[in-house]
């Protein structure tokens, strides 16, 4: 059988001290709220220094390959640029060149041409010396008759006036005569000599087959003064070609120019040579100066032939 017994217990002390629990609970509350807002905050400030650290490092990275980038594409830039200049001095070395060889051959052909106007002149003067003469010289004594003898008066008999009239008139009837007969004389040759051509040449052009020739190349090299690069110019015939057929052959030759072989030629082609140099150096129209100089540089030049 359970017994109760009724006992008063007093709380108040347990109140107490829960109470103090209680305020030591919130102050434990409010540390654990601050050291959570500190945490919190050192993990911000810890992630923000991480971020700038990573962004610094990052543009760093990207400062230094596009640093060494363009200090590589300067080194081109400068390389190709030195490249460029070095090609400008040598165009501007074979324009002067050129400009000289243009002006050494344009005069050579107008002391050329103006002999060939000459003897041209003369032969046609000699083909039909009558008429020529008449047309330059008689025609303007006869315009210039008036001027020529301005204080001539006629002072004679009439008869003796009209026979000289006359005679004057025949003259010139003759001489009128003479003119056309060297007119017709002439006209007739020419239309003779039209109808012999036309005989004798064809009327079209023929086409000759396709054959194989040897032309003849000369392949000189230089060296430039300053940056002693080999520089290689080719020099075709223009006989019996055409200009397309030059080109491809300029192009043929500079393209296969570092795989030919060389090899000094014999003694017999090099007498030839020399004795055609000889040739046109006595035929030259420049002072003996200059001819002692040629001759010089080509004695102490060399040449080669293909192997």
């Amino acid at each position: 059988m359970s017994t109760y017994i009724d006992c008063v217990v007093d709380t108040e002390p347990m109140a107490r001290e829960i109470s103090h629990v209680s305020h030591h609970i919130q102050g434990t509350t409010a540390a654990v709220v601050g050291m959570k807002a500190a945490i919190l905050q050192a993990e911000e400030e810890a992630a923000n220094l991480v971020c700038e650290n990573v962004n610094r490092g990052f543009y760093a990275l990207i400062h230094s390959q596009i640093s060494q980038k363009m200090a590589k594409l300067q080194s081109d830039v400068d390389s190709r640029l030195m490249q460029l200049h070095q090609q400008q001095k040598q165009l501007h070395a074979i324009k002067d060149r050129m400009g000289r060889d243009y002006n050494m051959i344009c005069a050579r052909y107008v002391k050329l041409f103006n002999g060939l106007n000459q003897n041209l002149e003369q032969r046609v003067f000699e083909l039909d010396k009558p008429t020529i003469e008449f047309a330059v010289k008689e025609v303007g004594q006869v315009s210039n008759r008036s001027k020529m003898l301005p204080a001539l008066v006629p002072i004679s008999q009439l008869e003796s006036l009209e026979l000289s009239q006359k005679i004057i008139a025949s003259n010139l009837k003759y001489r009128g005569l003479e003119v056309i007969e060297s007119m017709k004389t002439f006209l007739q040759q020419m239309a003779d000599q039209q109808v012999l051509t036309r005989k004798i040449l064809l009327p079209k052009a023929l086409h000759t087959p396709s054959a194989q020739r040897a032309i003849p190349v000369i392949i000189s090299e230089s060296n430039s003064e300053i940056a002693q690069i080999p520089h290689f110019d080719v020099v075709v015939t223009e006989i019996g070609i055409n200009e397309r057929a030059q080109q491809q052959i300029t192009n043929t030759v500079s393209n296969s120019v570092g795989q030919l072989e060389w090899q000094p030629i014999g003694t017999t082609e090099q007498v030839e040579v020399q004795s055609e140099f000889n040739k046109y150096l006595q035929h030259a129209d420049v002072s003996d100066r200059v001819k002692q100089t040629m001759g010089r540089l080509f004695a102490q030049s060399s040449y080669q032939s293909i192997k």
